[in-house]
This record gives C-alpha cells, structure tokens and sequence, in this order.
C-alpha cells in the first residue's frame, strides 16, 4: 500500500511542480541562517530564526522527497504554477520569523513578509529602530532576494539538480520584452543578472558608506535600493541621516535599479567607457530620464512657490529624491510628502503608474509600456485624419509588432479594472477615498508608502484590507496575467 500511494504521489500531474517547489523551499531555508548567526551574535530572536530555519527545510524536504526522482520537463504552464505558488507559499513562510520574534499576528507577518518578498516596502511596524538586530537585517534581505526575483536566483541554481530553468524564466518576466535572452541559455542569463545585480548593491553599500553611514545601515539600505524596495532600518527612512550627499546617492541608485538590467548587462559586456553611450541609444531610458528630469525640476519649483522650502538647492535635493523614490517605486522617505500641498502628494502618486523600465526591479506599467500606449494613442489621432495612411509604432528605429501593442492594450486594460476593484474594496474596508486610492499605488504598484491613514504604515488597516493589499502585491510583483492565468479555467484543462 505505501509502494502504491508513493506512485501516486510521484506520478501526478503536477509532480514535476511539487518537486521544483519543494527545492525552491529547501534552498529559501537557507536564507534564514544568517540573520539566525546575528540572533546568536546579538542574544535576540534566536528561536525565532531556528524554528523558521527548520520548519521551512522540513517542509521543503517532505514535499520533494516523494517526487525526488522524477525527470520530467517543465511545461510553461508548470512555469506558471511554480512561480505563482512558491510567491504565495514563500511570503507565508517567510512570515515565521516575525510571529515567533515579535509576537505578530499571522495577516500582519504574511503583509510584511510579502511586502519584502516583492519589493513593496509597506510596512505594519512602528518602532523599527528598536527591532532586534537580526529582524532588522531579516526585512532587508527579503527585499534583497526579491529585487530581482528570487525565482531567477534559482534558475541559476537549479540546473546543478536537474532542473530546466527556461519556463520558470518565462513565467517570472511577464511583458513586451520577455523573450529576450541577454546569453544563449538561460542559466549563464540568471547568472549574468545576479551578478550584475550584487555587483550594484555592493557598489551601493560602498557609496552610502563613504557618504557617512554605518558599515551596518550602508549595506542593509543598498539591499532595498538596488531593489527599489524602500524598507529602511530606521523609522524616519532616509530623513534620519539628515544628509543632502546620502539623499543624492539613494536618488542615483535608485535610477539606476529602475533602469532595464539588459541594458546594464549591455553596457558592461561592451566593457569600455563607450558602451555607456548605450543608455542614452535607449528610447524607454531617454524617456524615463527626462520624465524623472521634468517632474522633479517642477516638484522643485512648486515647492519653492508654495514656501514648503524656500532655500532652491534643497527644494532640488528634496524634489528630486521624492520624484525618483516614487516613480522607481522605492518609497523611501526624506519628506513629509502627505503634508505638502494637495497636488504634489497626488503628483508623486502618479508617477508610481508610470514606475521604471521593463527588465529593472521596478512596480507600475512600465515606461516601455506608457510609450507603446502614448505611440499607439497618436497613431489613432494620426489615422483620423489620414485613414488609409499606414503609421507603424515604433520604438526608436524598430517597428513594433501589432501583437505587441494589443499585449500592452490588454493588459492596461486589465490594470484599470483592478485597480478601480481595489479601490472600491479597500474603500468599503474603512478606508476613506484618498487612502483608498493610495493604498491601491501602495500595493499594485508595489511603492509602499500612501497617503492619509497609511502615510507610513498599514497597522491600522483591517486584517480584510491587508490580505487584499497581500493580493495587490502578489498581483503587482508578477505583473498581473502570471498570477490571474491560474484562475481562469483553460489553465487547468489538460
């Protein structure tokens, strides 16, 4: 009988999905063990990280044991199903940690977990100067794992256990761009951008060292820079430093992780000083850096015209972090952006929308998504008045397939449906209708940080608000289809 049920288990449908998943969780245990050597070091949360360790690699070992020999490759749809579950199961598992240290509720350790998880940056914590060192450390380096998305981090791994990483490549990078590989296998591709990836993150930690942080709080805030997640260790965010040269290095790194990593890879494979000419041959990098450019000189001068702050250079300082830690979708904080005048607060919600370039660890549209929608919109204007001209969209000097366009059509479709949902839902949660609508940019577009009532935190938001916005932040870290595909019928019919 146990030969029999252990078949089963082994030949089911999905088994190649219950072996990749329990691997997946195997190697996510292992992440909890360095901040359980600072519990050790610092004498706090050390059962906390123990238990998590352990219960994860338990977990992840009961699920691969049964299938641990199956070869069988991975379909697309398999792709799917892993992502979407291991996101799900993931940001379940990597609540632990907070339930056994700081006696949090389980929605509220499942909303930080995933917030890190998705680089979201919304928090439920008040008093995070005072958390244990190792749960400070902890929430940074979920952002960390998920800038990049911790599926391609296991892409690269993966096929030293016998498992096909192209599906998974697929699944994870949803968008107009997504077929393009920066190597010929996908291994060496995951690879290339982790290490691009780390490389920022170091050159970061260095940056914000020289600039006057701590070894400490230079490389926690390079972990959520470069992954334009926002968590900081200190409540008052990047305003704690009180530093104009810390704000200009956050604001540039923060450009550069909203900037497309195959564009980086491009321009250190060139391996000259010439191949930084390629930035500037991008349409989606021009577009995105004079975007940023003008709203930020705007916010300035508003801010000087309205007296928020009348000296120019910090009216430049200040409107240009805001701009950039909104539209990269970061969320950190040198301001009291709730408190500025009307417009300005709702200005900064914006361009969360519009977010960063495809390919960067950015939430929102996605520039190249806004510029396809913008071109597509003139064409209809143009054709109106020439209606038999034939006006192809291009980008740059490239033609872009009609297929293409309908894609991005389809999916900001989609994306204002959901969010007039969201808003309508978190509305009759008790939000009133400022808050509501921000906390719809603070979760979809995974910022972070709203307006109103969750100005800086969620921890007075219902427990049914904060599994929706757990929903929003799923939806907005897999770019919406990946995670609505398993829902629709055709998914699951053979």
């Amino acid at each position: 009988m146990s030969e029999n049920l252990l078949r089963l288990l082994a030949e089911h449908p999905y088994a190649a999905v219950q072996r990749v998943l329990g691997l997946l969780l195997m190697l996510f245990s292992l992440t909890h063990l360095i901040p359980l050597a600072i519990a050790l070091v610092d004498g706090e949360a050390v059962a906390a990280f123990l238990s998590a360790f352990l219960m994860t690699l338990i977990t992840g070992v009961l699920v691969w044991l049964p299938v641990r020999n199956l070869e069988r490759d991975l379909r697309l749809r398999d792709g799917f199903l892993i992502v979407v579950a291991f996101w799900g199961v993931l940001g379940m598992y990597g609540a632990l940690p907070f339930i056994s240290a700081d006696g949090l509720s389980f929605t509220d350790a499942a909303f930080e977990s995933v917030s890190g998880l998705t680089t979201t940056g919304a928090t439920v914590f008040a008093g995070i100067d005072e958390l244990p060192l190792a749960i400070q450390y902890y929430r940074q380096q979920l952002q960390l794992l998920g800038g990049m998305g911790i599926i391609v981090l296991a892409v690269a791994i993966l096929p030293m256990l016998g498992v096909g990483g192209m599906q998974l490549y697929r699944a994870e990078t949803p968008g107009p761009m997504k077929d393009n590989k920066l190597t010929p296998r996908i291994t060496e591709t995951a690879k290339a951008l982790w290490e691009i990836y780390m490389a920022l993150t170091l050159l970061c930690a260095l940056a914000y060292w020289a600039a006057g942080m701590t070894p400490f709080d230079a490389l926690m805030h390079s972990f959520s820079t470069i992954a334009t997640g926002g968590f900081s260790t200190h409540d008052a965010s990047m305003a704690y430093f009180e530093s104009s040269l810390i704000a200009w290095v956050c604001t540039i790194f923060m450009v550069i992780g909203g900037i497309n990593f195959g564009l980086h890879f491009a321009v250190v494979r060139a391996g000259s000083f010439s191949g930084v000419v390629n930035y500037l041959r991008d349409p989606e990098t021009r577009a995105l850096l004079a975007i940023y450019g003008a709203v930020a000189l705007s916010t300035a001068v508003l801010l000087v015209a309205y007296r928020v702050i009348t000296d120019p250079a910090e009216s430049i300082t200040v409107a240009a972090f805001e701009v950039v830690s909104h539209a990269t979708t970061t969320g950190f904080g040198l301001a009291p952006v709730d408190s500025w005048p009307n417009v300005l607060p709702f200005l900064m919600i914006l361009m969360s929308f519009i977010g960063g370039a495809a390919g960067s660890t950015t939430g929102g549209l996605k520039m190249i998504r806004v510029l396809l929608l913008t071109k597509q919109g003139a064409r209809e204007v143009s054709r109106l008045v020439h209606p038999a001209a034939v006006v192809p969209v291009k980008l740059g000097r490239r033609a872009i397939p009609n297929k293409v366009i309908e894609a991005v059509w389809g999916f900001f479709s989609v994306y204002a449906a959901i969010m007039v949902a969201m808003t309508i839902l978190f509305m009759l949660s008790g939000l009133d209708q400022v808050a509501a609508f921000s906390a719809v940019a603070a979760t979809l577009n995974n910022l972070g940080p709203g307006l109103g009532e969750i100005s800086t935190t969620f921890a007075s938001v219902s427990d049914p608000a904060k599994w929706l916005g757990i929903f929003g932040m799923l939806l907005g870290r897999l770019e919406i289809f990946t995670l609505l595909v398993v829902f629709t019928p055709a998914f699951w019919r053979r």
